[in-house]
């Protein structure tokens, strides 16, 4: 038996109870890994209060969690590429809150030794979700891009991404993460009143694309400074389809290789060139507070669950 996180019923964060499991079983071409991290994202509370039951229905009692990095310790028949032993970072296709996951090896990367494992266990969702968005935007270097939230998981790994692609990014931030943001290449500017002549100071002749992490209605803002929706693409807007601007979600990322983007975040890390800060790690008995944190806080970085 191992542990991991479930909820019999929609609703807060203390639904969630540690139970124990059985240990999950990799099927012919799965390997199990032995989690050292789990990433928490704002999808898996929208999962968990009930929110998004109708378009992803789920059977109760059930566990939360898709990206993780770990070690793998289990082997299905068949498996070609990985080693019992091998240290890993990617998507499980067993809840990932918990002591042990299956995982199919092509959702699945290696973690290069330099990059802890509660980075690489943040990682993944932000890294598939900043690649796909800009392969929408199609970047060439020396464009200026304008992220929205550009201090919170996807913002800070997809604004290094870019950065690393030879794009200048002015990102929109509270005042308190301005000096975050500098240190990674991103030229801070404030949220709220007075937003875009501040933008437009910074870059008179214009912004290329927007990046939009916030869907705090900057959508017409980022359409006016963007010269149009064509390269406008949000990840939090729901009213999107209002002003006929694509919104970067599952068939999206569907149509690329989640491995590219894995390796293409994790070799950065590795070179020093893409930093994720970690708000905070914490046990996964406490999963309940983290979900408190992930939802209520204004983040910089990411919250990861250590099983172990």
């Amino acid at each position: 038996m191992s542990k991991a996180i479930e909820f019999a019923e929609f609703g807060p964060p203390e639904v969630m109870k540690l139970v124990d499991f059985p240990d999950p079983k990799p099927g012919p071409g799965q390997v199990r890994v032995s989690v050292r991290a789990a990433g928490v994202n704002p999808v898996e509370y929208k999962i968990r209060s009930g929110f998004m039951s109708q378009m992803r229905p789920i059977e109760l009692p059930s566990g939360l969690g898709s990206e993780l990095a770990g070690v793998i310790d289990d082997l299905g028949a068949g498996v070609e590429g990985f080693a019992v032993g091998d240290e890993v970072l990617g998507f499980s296709v067993t809840p990932a809150y918990a002591e042990l996951a299956v995982c199919e090896p092509g959702s699945l990367v290696a973690k290069p030794a330099s990059v802890p494992f509660e980075v690489a266990g943040g990682l993944p969702i932000a890294a598939r979700t900043a690649y796909t968005v800009l392969a929408m935007l199609e970047p060439k270097a020396g464009e200026t891009l304008l992220m929205h939230a550009a201090a919170g998981g996807v913002g800070t790994v997809g604004a290094q991404m870019a950065i690393a692609r030879g794009v200048r990014v002015i990102g929109t931030a509270r005042e308190e993460n301005h000096e975050f943001l500098r240190s990674i290449g991103v030229e801070p500017v404030t949220y709220g009143d007075g937003l875009e002549q501040r933008v437009r100071a910074l870059a008179p002749d214009g912004i290329d694309m927007v990046f939009d992490c916030s869907g705090r209605g900057e959508l017409p803002l980022s359409i006016e400074l963007a010269g149009g929706p064509q390269r406008v693409v949000t990840i939090a807007a729901y009213d999107s389809a209002e002003y006929d601007v694509r919104r970067a979600g599952p068939p999206e990322a569907a149509k690329h290789d989640v491995r590219v983007a894995l390796r293409e975040v994790a070799e950065l890390a590795a070179e020093g060139k893409l930093e994720l800060p970690i708000w905070r790690a914490y046990p996964l008995a406490e999963a309940v507070a983290a979900a408190h944190e992930s939802e209520h806080a204004h983040l910089r970085g990411k919250i990861v669950l250590i099983p172990s």
